[in-house]
């Protein structure tokens, strides 16, 4: 006799209308590392930095697969399972998730950049406008995911191309060739790390190789949104934000019997999965980071003032408007605005999301299944909103220096889930469905070397001046 209370495991949807959550981890990261970190180091170092950038963003796809897997036999989000193994992991997720992403340098990086095209003074005020803006755009949406999906979508489709289009105009042999020798790691007079590199903003590069800190683990709702696996009998965030009153919510997934026909459609599922992601987040993702990487060497290397702020970003401008006519340089700035507004916009709303979750977990725990969980999601959002713009009136609005404290926040983050993901897989995943050895050793490489750097840069940032 069957059990009632388990589901059978859903076979794999066409390839076509899974695409989605890694488009919007993409794009979450399109603000930061591929529009702002790697272009400032290579306008600075060269293009001798792009294996890192690779090499970053191949720990990422590792990283987010692991999530993913976790969410697909589960039908829940990582956070719900982190919260029955470790009591103290939602405390830990709302923290730090507030204080790395509450640091509004993106928008800071967007209205600066817009500030220049259209003359204004001062940026500050127009990054205000802007993150009023977002909250204004989230709030009065129908159905926010299908809101994020499709501004992402948009922005992704219209931006890389936008891109390519320039480096084919403007791009020689030369360039191309420095970026192989990039890859490898031979840059102008260094080999892998240039001398006096901030270490800081190297690793914070490395961390937003892709999304990075704890946003890489919304990659566990969205595509529990989108139905992957047993998500497909998950009750949806989406649904829950549309409902704004009372509802009794239920954030645990569903169980299925250990059947060859259950493990059969997992690893159809896995291996279908894992080529959207590879496709979506690692190729385009990498493309994206080098073109940019290409078209900051190729505009803005060895100009005067790259250091300060984000200067490089309207060298660039600048000079594609030189080189052909001001039309081309001031439309190139404009594109770097609206991804990084979007970049923004998918921040707050994956932030907002996890702090949310977490929240109602231990409500849950404390027996409170009667959830607002709308209310809590619009209340976390509103509230990071605010602290960006009180750290804006208090005269802290400059770009770099918030998306880098950010990173480097995020990064020691990263660290903290990548070795509770690993964990929470082989206490809770029966044995068809752990990672095997070989992915239980890049997991393990890539936990090592995000907690090395995180201690050197906490060794090299804080104690070295209080010794």
């Amino acid at each position: 006799m069957e059990n009632p209370e388990l589901k059978p495991f859903p076979a794999p949807m066409p390839l076509k209308k899974i695409l989605g959550p890694s488009f919007i981890l993409l794009a979450l990261g399109m603000g930061s590392g591929e529009v702002i970190l790697w272009p400032y180091l290579t306008a600075n170092y060269g293009l001798g930095l792009a294996w890192a950038a690779l090499l970053g963003i191949t720990f990422q796809y590792f990283i987010n697969m692991e999530i993913e897997r976790y969410a697909l036999v589960k039908g829940e989000s990582v956070f719900v399972g982190l919260n029955q193994l470790f009591n103290w992991s939602a405390y830990w997720f709302i923290l730090s998730t507030f204080v790395g992403f509450g640091l509004p340098g993106i928008i800071a990086a967007s209205a600066e950049v817009f500030a220049f095209i259209f003359g204004f003074n001062q940026f500050k005020w127009l990054a205000i406008f802007l993150l009023l803006l977002i909250g204004l755009i989230l709030s009065i949406g129908k159905n926010v995911y299908d809101l994020v999906e499709k501004f992402t979508k948009t922005i992704i489709f219209l931006g890389i191309p936008f891109i390519i289009i320039l480096i084919l105009l403007l791009t020689d042999w030369s360039d191309w060739i420095a970026l192989l020798n990039g890859l490898i790691g031979f840059g102008p007079n260094y080999h892998f790390l240039p001398a006096g590199i901030s270490l800081a903003i190297f690793f914070a590069a490395f961390a937003y190789s892709g999304a990075g800190g704890n946003l890489n683990l919304t990659q566990s709702i969205y595509i529990k949104e989108k139905g992957y696996g047993m998500g497909k009998y998950s009750q949806k965030i989406t649904g829950l934000f549309h409902n704004l009153g009372q509802k009794k919510i239920n954030l645990s997934g569903e169980k299925f019997a250990l059947t060859d026909e259950n493990t059969k459609n997992f690893y159809a599922w896995w291996k279908k999965i894992s080529f959207e992601h590879l496709l979506i987040f690692w190729f385009l993702g990498l493309i994206a980071i080098l073109l940019l990487m290409l078209l900051a060497y190729n505009t803005a290397f060895g100009l005067a003032n790259n250091a300060s702020g984000i200067n490089f970003v309207i060298n660039e401008g600048m000079m594609i408007g030189q080189r052909f006519f001001p039309v081309l340089g001031s439309l190139f700035l404009i594109v770097v605005g609206v991804m990084l507004f979007q970049t923004q916009l998918g921040i707050l709303d994956s932030a907002s999301r996890i702090i949310a979750e977490n929240i109602a977990l231990k409500k849950i725990q404390h027996h409170k299944t009667q959830i607002n969980l709308s209310k809590i999601y619009y209340l976390v959002l509103w509230a990071t909103i605010i602290f960006g713009v009180i750290l804006f009136f208090f005269n802290v609005y400059e770009p770099r220096f918030l998306i880098v404290l950010g990173a480097v926040l995020n990064a020691f983050a990263m660290f903290v889930h990548i070795g509770l993901v690993y964990w929470l897989n082989q206490k809770t995943l029966s044995k068809d469905f752990r990672p095997n050895l070989m992915r239980k050793i890049i997991i393990l490489i890539i936990f090592c070397f995000f907690g090395f750097f995180s201690s050197l840069i906490i060794w090299d940032s804080l104690i070295k001046k209080l010794i």
